[in-house]
């Protein structure tokens, strides 16, 4: 979980999910993708996990801060995000 939590957005609760789903590095984080990752924390974690959450996991997966990730991957993100509700 140490790794995990050095991740850019990454906290104790995010850390917390991505280990109870099976993430237990960044390496695991970038090869199961934003999205997969995204899904199995909703399926397994948090059924009410925000798009913040989602934010926060692509920039982990960019190691960027999410308030930089670029405008055009912020509206696939909320799209992907509307798209489960």
């Amino acid at each position: 979980m140490e790794q995990l939590i050095t991740l850019p957005n990454v906290g104790k609760v995010l850390a917390e999910h991505l280990v109870a789903i099976g993430i237990d590095s960044p390496e695991a984080l970038r090869q199961n993708g934003t999205e997969n990752v995204f899904l199995k924390i909703r399926m397994q974690r948090d059924a009410g996990a925000c798009l913040n959450m989602l934010y926060g996991i692509e920039g982990a997966v960019q190691g960027i801060p999410k308030r930089q990730l670029p405008p055009e991957i912020k509206q696939q993100l909320k799209q992907f995000h509307q798209s489960l509700e």
